[in-house]
């Protein structure tokens, strides 16, 4: 019995020693990957195995000089080290512990998206001119600056304008009637100016250089859909178009879960002639951006600075309503 007890307690170690054999790898080690290759793809901003193993064959072929059948490897390992097959509810609910929240300056409005502008989702505000969209953005890329007891995540703001409607001036306004330092708040903001859908969609593929250096926790697109209508008329180029806005859409969810970030777009609106009672307006985009979309929100104007934000669709939260004001400090109750 004793010599039983002792093979036993041998057992133990064994499956341990196993069990801690999967060492941490670093990019050098995925195969294929020498030194050159791996600096290849950190200075292309794939710096850790998950932005690898989120990839396409494709677009690691083009990057580090590989072969396809290579690349699928290279990818195929990194996805292997990190599990990213099936796991328990018990453990994604783990992981939505990292989610963080940023505040929209509005209690009501934060109430209705379940606790702010949520990280590693996709938020669309999408109403007509006037009702608030841009506002919100501006607001957004001050409060993401904030500690995260005062509803920030302590991170800086990528924005992409489609529209030329950044206004270095607003977010000064809303930084100092708040107490904030301005200049610092400015200085954390990077704003690029998209002058066609393929240098807007250029600009998000390079977003992840920026995200790396600069610890960025919010990308704001306004608005998504506004080259993509200006270039692409008629209902011929219809099916390239949404082709094209997919892989944009996509695009931005992969930098969300990659680097748990939040991103907030806007979205222009257009009037439904063939609607006799009720509301005329929908949103651009069709289908493929209101299944992008994690959480979509439809503004519209009301008396004076009132805004009413309606929450359209959720995976978890139910449609609700909620009024908010934009003033001189921004979003408020």
């Amino acid at each position: 019995m004793p010599k039983k007890k002792e093979s036993e307690e041998e057992d133990v170690p064994a499956s341990e020693e196993i069990k801690s054999d999967k060492k941490e790898i670093t990019i050098e080690d995925l195969p294929g990957i020498g030194p050159k290759g791996a600096q290849k793809l950190r200075d292309a901003g794939f710096t850790d195995l998950m932005a690898i193993a989120a990839a396409s064959p494709g677009e690691l072929s083009a990057i580090a000089e590989l072969g396809q059948g290579t690349a699928e490897k290279v990818i195929q390992a990194a996805r292997e080290h990190l599990d990213l097959g099936f796991k328990t509810a018990v453990d994604l609910m783990e992981r939505r512990k990292n989610i963080g929240r940023i505040s929209t300056g509005s209690s009501n409005l934060n109430a209705l998206l379940g606790g702010g502008v949520e990280t590693q989702a996709i938020t669309e505000a999408y109403g007509a001119f006037g009702s608030g969209k841009s506002q919100l953005g501006f607001q957004l890329a001050v409060n993401v600056q904030l500690p995260a007891e005062k509803g920030g995540l302590n991170g800086k703001c990528l924005f992409i304008d489609t529209e030329g409607t950044f206004r270095p001036e607003r977010i000064q306004q809303i930084a100092e009637k708040r107490g904030l330092d301005t200049q610092k708040v400015l200085k954390n903001i990077f704003v690029a100016r998209a002058f066609n859908s393929d240098h807007q969609s250029v600009l998000v593929e390079k977003a992840k250089e920026v995200i790396q250096k600069e610890n960025i926790k919010l990308v704001i697109v306004d608005s998504i859909t506004s080259l993509f209508r200006s270039e692409f008329s008629g209902r011929g180029e219809l099916a390239p178009r949404q082709q094209k806005l997919n892989r944009h859409i996509h695009a931005l969810q992969k930098l969300a879960d990659i680097y748990n970030l939040s991103v907030f777009v806007t979205n222009q609106v257009m009037a439904n002639p063939g609607l006799l009672f009720g509301d005329p307006t929908t949103a651009t985009g069709g289908h493929i951006l209101g299944h992008g979309s994690t959480y979509r929100m439809y503004l519209r104007k009301s008396k004076q600075t009132k805004r009413i934000a309606r929450l359209i669709d959720s995976p978890n939260l139910p449609e609700g309503e909620a009024i908010f004001t934009v003033g001189e400090s921004g979003i408020e109750d």
